[in-house]
């Protein structure tokens, strides 16, 4: 049978490595960073990512990179990839961003809770020892914010909730499972655009931006990859990090984005809730009509911008051990790529 990898690299292993990790999803955003942290901290590293490339020389020397998908590969292939790994980072995932076909729950399930529970479980019988899933924060905010009962219409929230969970029961008995429930995330790397494009468009050429009231927590990549490397070192079994930088106002993150677009008429308006959430819900409809379904429905959404979806850093950063970073000049520096992309 063909072997579903394309290898990239072959590197052998260090002679003074301290330990060799795993990660799912090294050529993602995510993933590329926290390659770099555990390279730097002097860990061996090996990856496997869907292809392409994003772009050559990736990665310095010392890296296993192969191309591929984890998912087509035999219990046994699997386990051969993982033996001898000390510790596994899932950085690999479908977010709320994607619009699937009706239902929602079907194809975040599939996406998302299956692959860990198999990978989860492979882990621990290849004798890993450390296990760190990066998830959302939309996970910690529908735990806390129990009156909006995100989980019962939302299937992004509940399977986020539900990955975790049958990750740390997998981990049961033998390997510490950890999550990283991740808020709005800043940075750059080589060949990919950052996701914030989608904010860009909503405010480019506007002379009217509304937003609602609320605001969400922010960190820079690198403080995403040094908190993964820190939940290997320091994590705790069955818990679940909700890590963040600064918290910020969504009218304050919009404002910003129309002063880096020169567009010094654009308002950024503060709406009640009640003027916008009818038009979110409509978004539902028309979504549905087409037989789509938001992950988090759009009049959900609404609720939970008109709130604060806050983080404290000192919660999770002693801990960690993940260091403060200017995650306002990283968004501005993010936020420039996307305006000239």
């Amino acid at each position: 049978m063909d072997n579903p990898l394309k290898r990239v690299t072959i590197i052998p292993k260090g002679m003074n490595s301290m330990k060799e990790v795993f990660v799912l999803g090294g050529t993602g955003f995510l993933g590329y960073y926290t390659v770099k942290e555990l390279l730097q901290r002097g860990y061996d590293v090996s990856t496997i990512s869907l292809p392409p490339m994003p772009a050559e020389d990736l990665f310095p020397s010392g890296v296993d990179c192969k191309l591929g998908d984890l998912n087509e590969m035999s219990d046994d292939e699997i386990l051969n990839q993982l033996k001898g790994k000390y510790a596994f980072i899932y950085a690999a995932g479908a977010d709320e961003r994607v619009v699937p076909d009706a239902p929602a729950m079907k194809f975040f399930y599939e996406a998302n809770v299956l692959p860990t529970q198999r990978l989860a479980r492979l882990a621990k019988a290849a004798g890993v020892k450390k296990f760190v899933l990066f998830g959302s924060y939309f996970a910690h905010f529908t735990e806390l914010w129990t009156d909006l009962n995100l989980k019962e219409h939302n299937a992004y929230p509940r399977t986020r909730l539900l990955q975790e969970e049958v990750a740390y029961m997998e981990g049961e008995g033998g390997m510490d499972v950890m999550t990283l429930r991740l808020p709005y995330i800043f940075g750059v790397m080589p060949g990919r655009t950052p996701l914030w494009t989608m904010f860009v468009d909503r405010v480019k050429d506007q002379s009217v931006v509304p937003v609602l009231g609320g605001g969400t927590a922010m960190v820079t990549v690198q403080q995403v990859a040094e908190a993964a490397v820190g939940a290997i070192e320091n994590g705790k079994h069955r818990t679940g990090y909700a890590i963040g930088g600064i918290n910020m106002k969504h009218s304050e993150f919009h404002q910003i984005i129309a002063d880096l677009l020169g567009q010094t008429e654009t308002k950024v308006v503060v709406m009640p809730l009640e003027q916008m959430k009818p038009a979110m819900q409509k978004m539902d409809e028309e979504a549905l009509a087409h037989g789509k379904e938001h992950g988090i429905h759009i009049g959900d959404t609404a609720d939970a911008q008109d709130r604060d979806a806050y983080t404290d850093p000192q919660d999770t950063m002693p801990v960690l051990g993940y260091k403060e970073y200017d995650v306002r000049a990283e968004m501005i520096e993010t936020l420039k790529k996307c305006i000239k992309a």
